[in-house]
């Protein structure tokens, strides 16, 4: 009948949410607006984040919780699993370095990189799909911004890398986590603040907030709200420039937070956190690289507990500035040394597969898949 259809072409559809999406209490308060008591959040957390669980259908629950996922959870119901499509892995020469081309559920496309060092491992993980912030010799940065992730495809990343590294190494845990893949973290404040939250939850994924560092170009709200709120993270601030126009010229967002604004910012941090600030400087010759600058450097960040490292400049498509050589390098390094900076050279990783700092674009790479 013409009602009956018209009726049927208005019927709408729940929008589907992430259980990756809430924090812990954020899970107890969707199992009680359910009708299922809070206390089974525990359970549920356990299977999703400690172990990892991709079906939910499969696992055996107290009865309550187990109608509540089959009546609840999965395609066309309302809440789903964060568990991007592996568009393509690759490992470099050195077998310490794996990047993953992930798809998510709307078809875009971010990187995320498994990292090996003595001893421990490291996830790096992207905050956004593109960044705005538009740094001229950054991979991410010349894509332009696409959207914002949400917390549950923050937390898949570390979910998947976790599960790689248990079936490469296993016994070997995960037990660090850079926010510097895609995006701008701070310019996602309230996504990248909920994930770690859950993955520092120690019932969970567990990485605890010492081992887990934030790097921002220079967001001055963001950095003065880590601050306010004591979050126990490290932050990581990507300088570059000690000057208004040489920082300007490599990180146009720059122009919008000036460098001494910048640097009154850190000096609050600083004051309110009594933590050590790293600051992330990718050499670049002729550009900022001479000694002169690094004199400078030191004098701006005077009175700052401060720990500088020193990229060397990985090469992307976008950009035709070239790396400083090693002893103009060294030269820097012991300028900032001796005005009393802790100041070390970053470890280089995954550059022959395009995952090393500022390369991560989210497109195939030409190095063979495994």
């Amino acid at each position: 009948m013409p009602g009956d259809a018209a009726l049927h072409c208005h019927v709408s559809h729940p929008i589907q949410r992430s259980l990756h999406d809430p924090d812990f209490a954020g899970l107890q308060r969707i199992l009680e607006a359910e009708g299922v008591n809070p206390s089974h959040a525990r359970a549920l957390w356990g299977a999703l984040h400690r172990e990892g669980a991709l079906d939910l259908a499969s696992r055996s629950f107290l009865p309550p919780l187990q109608r509540w996922v089959e009546r609840s959870v999965g395609e066309g119901k309302a809440f789903f699993l964060d568990a991007p499509e592996v568009i393509e892995e690759i490992r470099s020469d050195d077998e310490l370095t794996r990047k993953f081309l992930l798809r998510l559920r709307d078809g875009q496309t971010i990187e995320t990189v498994l990292m090996g060092y003595a001893g421990r491992h490291t996830v790096c993980v992207s905050t956004q799909a593109g960044c705005a912030m538009g740094c001229v010799f950054c991979a991410t940065g010349q894509m332009g911004f696409v959207r914002h992730l949400r917390p549950g495809e923050i937390v898949a990343q570390v979910l998947h890398a976790r599960r790689v590294l248990q079936t490469v190494a296993p016994g070997r845990r995960l037990r660090n986590l850079v926010l510097m893949g895609m995006g701008e973290p701070l310019h996602n404040y309230e996504s990248v603040m909920q994930a770690l939250s859950s993955i520092s939850n120690p019932g969970g994924i567990s990485i605890g907030p010492a081992r887990i560092a934030i790097s921002t170009v220079g967001v001055i709200p963001g950095i003065l709200r880590l601050a306010e709120e004591r979050q126990p993270y490290k932050l990581a601030v990507s300088l570059h420039g000690s000057t208004d126009e040489e920082r300007s010229a490599l990180v146009p967002v720059g122009e919008r937070w000036p460098l001494p604004d910048l640097i009154e910012a850190c000096r609050q941090y600083g004051k309110i956190t009594e933590k050590r600030i790293f600051f992330e400087w990718t050499l670049i010759d002729g550009k900022n690289d001479s000694p002169e600058t690094a004199a400078r450097l030191a004098k701006l960040l005077t009175n700052i507990n401060a720990h500088i490292n020193l990229i060397p400049l990985n090469p992307t498509g976008g950009y035709t500035g070239e790396e400083s050589d090693a002893g103009t390098g060294r030269q820097f390094q012991h300028i900032l040394q001796a005005s009393g900076f802790p100041c070390t050279f970053r470890q280089r990783r995954g550059i022959d597969v395009a995952a090393g700092c500022g390369m991560l674009k989210a497109e195939r790479g030409t190095k063979r898949q495994v």
